[in-house]
């Protein structure tokens, strides 16, 4: 490990990709972005990143795969998972990938530099049982249905905030949360229901 490590950045949100890339060299890191798992896999061909920090919802090869494929020649790598809507299903998944941390998007940058932190104490230190405190931390989430609630309202406030910006056009509204039209169109959907 370099004295600055390595920070390779795999998020699809233009604008977040870029805040990330300009705040973590004042935190010690070195950002390399990418904006799919195939250009994450082009970057990994020619140099293996110290850290990874990953979106769940990404375009063509979800977040996910991109984790199942890289771990299988990168198995000690940290990995932070970043994700716009608090999904349990993949934090489960997440942990058995042996992830330092979960992120709900959108998070502050100090929880993003603590992350940051815990992967870098495990390059110094590789015996360090994180991936025991990134599960505690999920069985948390799980447990606390009332912060299960909490994710999920701020998920619907997330959206409907983005279709206030945009006067109600769900295409741009899409495009700002980062996520499909389809997606939107089923979460909307969604809502709906539940109100009935």
């Amino acid at each position: 490990m370099h004295d600055r490590p390595t920070v390779l950045i795999v998020e699809d949100e233009q604008r977040l990709r870029e805040l990330l890339c300009d705040v973590l060299p004042n935190m010690g890191y070195e950002p390399v972005a990418a904006r799919t798992a195939e250009q994450a896999f082009t970057f990994i061909s020619q140099q293996s990143p110290d850290i990874v920090v990953l979106d769940l919802n990404l375009p063509v090869m979800d977040g996910m795969t991109f984790l199942d494929r890289f771990r299988q020649s990168h198995p000690d790598t940290p990995v932070v998972i970043m994700t716009g809507f608090g999904d349990l299903k993949s934090a489960r998944q997440a942990i058995h990938h042996d992830v330092v941390d979960f992120l709900a998007k959108p998070c502050h940058l100090g929880e993003i530099e603590a992350a940051l932190g815990r992967a870098r104490q495990r390059l110094t230190d590789p015996r360090m049982d994180l991936e025991e405190q990134a599960a505690s931390a999920v069985d948390e989430m799980i447990d606390d249905e009332d912060q299960i609630e909490t994710i999920a309202e701020a998920e619907r406030r997330m959206i409907y905030a983005a279709l206030e910006r945009t006067n109600g056009n769900r295409s741009a509204a899409a495009n700002q949360l980062g996520i499909s039209r389809r997606t939107l169109y089923n979460k909307l959907a969604e809502y709906e229901k539940s109100s009935v």
